[in-house]
């Protein structure tokens, strides 16, 4: 299941908890779903940050993610 495709069962699981309620199981899959967007938003997040390069004024460049990319974050 692409993302999309993810995006869109959240979003239908969403509708239906407000019209009908959703089963345990409905209630389950939604909370993995929401995990895995999460985690994926965090990790695209994480992989832009990573490739920040910023210019000093003396010219000299620093690559962000080389500096802080290692360090654990907390989630």
């Amino acid at each position: 299941m692409n993302m999309d495709e993810r995006i869109a069962r959240i979003n239908v699981l969403y509708h239906k908890s407000r019209n009908e309620g959703l089963t345990e199981e409905e209630k389950e899959e939604q909370a993995r779903l929401r995990k895995e967007y999460v985690a994926s938003v965090r990790a695209n997040l994480r992989g832009q940050l990573d490739n920040i390069t910023i210019e000093r004024p003396d010219g000299s460049k620093e690559n962000l993610g080389e500096k802080f990319g290692n360090k654990k974050h907390h989630t």
